[in-house]
Order: structure tokens, then C-alpha cells, then sequence
């Protein structure tokens, strides 16, 4: 099957048209004739995912974050992208990126994460258009299917995503009073923290929260539960795996990234 053909079910999903406009998906290195044999998933084209991808074999690597955001000047073995990119190329392992556009798109990363929060209710956090008649955006708000504590919460967000540890601010505020409406935006969430005020919810669920974010979120009323930029996201290596399985010829084999947390307690 051609590198080209398996795009086009990707973009099916997810549409590149929902990604934000600074964002930068889609092919990103590669060839789209390339005969895809074997597809590697992982959150991030690190060094451990490109050179495990050359380790099997691997003819297409798929990832949730971008190895490019920005213009490239040059591509050389100077610089760490430089050198996944040379390394990609040599080893002709055609890279293709889904980030927000599986983000916000209907099915994808806002709806996985809010249906394993047992949320009821859905609505987009940001509201970003329709597709097929159906509203898109980044992360979602909803109602707990049922109200806990905001440390029970904290607790629920830890065990289900498999997480060694969540940051809360604002644990104070629901000690008492349970928490019946939150908000997720999976990844760095800290740009929409206004809109999970305006749309009233107790409880945020998202990462990469700084000091100041969580604690002037605190004093306006909202718990905020930081997961980890990898934390949440990283549903998208499973999701990705079953929902190619169910769609590619079995003699595609597929394969994904340990589940590897970037960051530690110590």
C-alpha cells in the first residue's frame, strides 16, 4: 500500500482543514509513493522513535507532535531535528504528523479523552466549526457521569490515564463541595484556561500548567489538574494502532512506542 493511500485514510479522520493555522501537520519528510510494509506510531519523532524505526524496518513513521514547526533553513546533522530528518530521509521512512487537526477533529483526541473521564454532556472548549454536521474544537467540557471530590478526581485522572503523578492547584476548593462539571484539553492547555471560566466548569484537566496559570486559576474559582503534556496525549499511540488495524490490509504490520513518561518525581 502506498504511503499516499494510507494519508488519505488518515486525513478521512483527521482532517488537516481542523488543525490551527500556526500548526504545521501532514507529510513532513518522505516520499508519498513509498510501499508502506510496516508503520511505526509514537507521540513524539524523538531520537528513540527514529531509530527504533529504523530498527524494524519501519517504511512510515506517524507521529501526534511535529518534528517541524517552523521554516527550515537548513537540514544538516548540526542541530537534533537536522539529524532526524537526515536520518528519516537516508533510511527512506516517509514521517507523517497528525497534531491538532487530530486534536479538535470529531472521534480524535478531545472526544478520546473526555469519554475515558466518563464525561457526559460534550461540548468543544473552543469551538472551531463543524464537520459533517458535527461540532469541533479543542479539548471539551462536560459533566462527570459522577461527582467526586476534586482529590478523588485527581485520583481518577492519575489511575486511568496510568500516570505516576498529577500536579493540582486549587485542591482546597473542592474538599468538600464535589465537582460536578470540568473541562480537558489534552497537552498544553494553559491558552484556554479563559475559556474553561467562561463555560463554568469546576475543574480543568490538561498540562503544561505554569506556576502563575494554576494559581490564578485557583483563585477565580477553578481546580486545576495538570496531567502532563505527555500524560494525556499519549491515548493517541493505542488509539492510532486500533483504528489502523481496522482499516489497512493485515500484511501491513504496525507497531507503537513504549508508553515512556518524559518526567519524574524524585
Amino acid at each position: 500500500m502506498k504511503c499516499r493511500e494510507i494519508i488519505e485514510i488518515l486525513e478521512k479522520l483527521a482532517p488537516k482543514s481542523c488543525a490551527c493555522d500556526w500548526d504545521n501537520p501532514g507529510l513532513l519528510a518522505g516520499r508519498m509513493e513509498k510501499e508502506v510494509k510496516k508503520i511505526l506510531l509514537t507521540l513524539d519523532a524523538d531520537d528513540a522513535a527514529v531509530e527504533h524505526a529504523k530498527k524494524i524496518g519501519a517504511d512510515m513513521l506517524i507521529s501526534h507532535h511535529p518534528l517541524i514547526f517552523k521554516p527550515v533553513k537548513h537540514v544538516s546533522d548540526e542541530d537534533f531535528i537536522g539529524r532526524r530528518l537526515v536520518s528519516l530521509i537516508q533510511s527512506d521512512i516517509s514521517y507523517y504528523a497528525m497534531h491538532t487537526n487530530f486534536d479538535s477533529a470529531p472521534g480524535c483526541m478531545a472526544d478520546i479523552v473526555a469519554d475515558r473521564l466518563n464525561f457526559v454532556d460534550q461540548k468543544p472548549l473552543e469551538l472551531m466549526g463543524e464537520l459533517s454536521g458535527t461540532a469541533y474544537g479543542i479539548g471539551k467540557t462536560g459533566m462527570l457521569k459522577k461527582p467526586m471530590t476534586g482529590i478523588e478526581l485527581a485520583k481518577e485522572v492519575k489511575n486511568r490515564f496510568g500516570l505516576p503523578f498529577v500536579t493540582v492547584y486549587g485542591r482546597e476548593l473542592f474538599e468538600d463541595t464535589p465537582v460536578t462539571k470540568a473541562a480537558t484539553c489534552p497537552g498544553a492547555g494553559g491558552s484556554e484556561i479563559k475559556e474553561a471560566l467562561s463555560a463554568g466548569v469546576q475543574a480543568f484537566i490538561t498540562g503544561d500548567i505554569s506556576h502563575h496559570e494554576g494559581i490564578d486559576a485557583a483563585a477565580q474559582g477553578m481546580m486545576i489538574i495538570d496531567a502532563g503534556h505527555y500524560g494525556l496525549e499519549h491515548v493517541f499511540m493505542d488509539f492510532m494502532d486500533g483504528f489502523l488495524r481496522d482499516r489497512l490490509p493485515g500484511e501491513i504490520a504496525i507497531e507503537k512506542m513504549a508508553v515512556r513518561f518524559p518526567a519524574a518525581v524524585v
